[in-house]
């Protein structure tokens, strides 16, 4: 019984632990997913740019997108993944 215990918990550990530092990211030039190491914890697991490659301002997007760019930014460019 205390090995079955102990099983679940390292399998809820090991997900849990996956799901707070991996991620994936749709590249937004080729549309293609990559999975990748976050550099700090977050829930967040599907990263996306709502800008792409156009020319539009992050200003003249949704509050949603932006924070969505946003997140983008900091988890995908700023670590020079999306080149």
């Amino acid at each position: 019984m205390k090995k079955k215990v102990l099983v679940l918990i390292a399998a809820f550990a090991t997900v849990l632990i996956i799901r707070l530092f991996f991620g994936v990211y749709e590249h937004d030039e080729f549309a293609e997913s990559h999975l990748f190491v976050k550099h700090r914890p977050t829930w967040k697991w599907k990263f996306y740019s709502p800008q792409g490659m156009s020319d539009t301002k992050i200003e003249e997007l949704s509050e949603e997108k932006q924070t969505e760019q946003k997140y983008f930014n900091e988890f995908i460019r700023d670590q020079g993944l999306s080149r």
